[in-house]
């Protein structure tokens, strides 16, 4: 029998501290909702999890990049979609002056519209007061539509957009370019020369037609029969050019879509994954923090025992 060295109480004070201790982690791992509540409880798991934390918060940021690009497209059909509109405009008004009813005075009235129908393409599309515009972007002024700094022009290059959580993964497109100064050939049309008397094919030349000449081009009237018939081909080069344009507009907007769904699926499997290794299963550790809860409380009650011992030491010295 001693009283100098309490072993037994010891022993039971140093399990009674463990408990404790796992009781406290137990409390935190419930209260925080994850098992790593410091790095020294799975320092492997920890630097993994950041890992997978860092993808998917990457990826959720570029897909916000992505639906900004498809709001970006979205804004370019419809300004597309204004243009061709205007442009079929044009080519009813040159059928309507390409009829011998019509007086001159009719044909100078369509004129005015038709050239109306110019300025508006033009006012759309060209220059520094262009309104085709996405969050100060030029939509249809060509390079990556941003101003310079000095002039009116924009520069050039691409429209970069970071599609992925690493580096390198980019797209990159070239903005449309549909001003007055874009003199892209859209194809040839066949003219055919007629006899003034009794109408007699007299040959035929193909000309080629250039974007800028259907909405700045000065020689582009319905004035007269012979002018309003020569126009309508060219119009319909310049419809069919538009369309291409939409296409290309839907065929990125389409791929964006498809972007968009994967950087979502991609963010799911690493927030599951991290997840996994991160999250505490409630149901386990509940069982742990019962252990732990009952295992502190008998502690207490066998080191108030372990503390009396050493008075069982009076009944040999009376």
């Amino acid at each position: 029998m001693e009283i100098y060295s309490n072993i037994p109480a010891f022993i039971v004070w140093k399990n009674y501290a463990y408990n404790v201790n796992a009781l406290s982690n137990s409390l935190a791992r419930l209260s925080s909702g994850t098992r790593i509540v410091n790095a020294g409880d799975d320092p492997s798991g920890l630097a993994l999890s950041e890992r997978l934390r860092s993808q998917y918060r990457n990826t959720a940021a570029v897909a916000t990049n992505v639906e900004n690009k498809i709001n970006y497209l979205i804004t370019a059909d419809a300004w597309l979609q204004r243009i061709t509109d205007a442009m079929h405009r044009m080519s009813e008004l040159a059928l309507s002056a390409n009829d011998g009813t019509k007086s001159a005075e009719d044909r100078a009235n369509l004129q005015i519209e038709f050239k109306q129908m110019q300025k508006e393409i033009q006012r759309i599309t060209s220059g520094a007061t262009a309104a085709a515009k996405y969050n100060g972007l030029y939509l249809f002024r060509g390079g990556n539509g941003v101003p310079l700094s000095t002039g009116g022009g924009v520069k050039s290059g691409f429209v970069y957009l970071q599609v992925g959580p690493d580096g390198g993964q980019i797209f990159k497109e070239e903005s449309i370019n549909l001003t007055t100064t874009n003199y892209a050939l859209l194809g040839s049309y066949t003219y055919y020369s007629y006899g003034s008397v009794s109408m007699t094919l007299l040959g035929s030349t193909h000309k080629a037609v250039r974007w800028a000449s259907l909405i700045a081009g000065a020689n582009l009237s319905i004035s007269t029969q012979t002018l309003a018939g020569s126009v309508i081909d060219k119009l319909n080069l310049g419809i069919e050019y538009l369309s291409s344009k939409q296409a290309i507009v839907g065929a990125e907007q389409s791929r964006m879509e498809i972007t968009l769904e994967g950087l979502r699926d991609y963010e799911a499997n690493m927030r599951s994954a991290e997840s996994r290794i991160r999250d505490v299963d409630v149901a386990q550790e509940a069982t742990r923090f019962a252990k732990y809860m009952v295992l502190t409380q008998v502690g207490v009650a066998m080191l108030a025992q372990a503390n009396a011992l050493p008075s069982n030491v009076l009944s040999l010295l009376q």
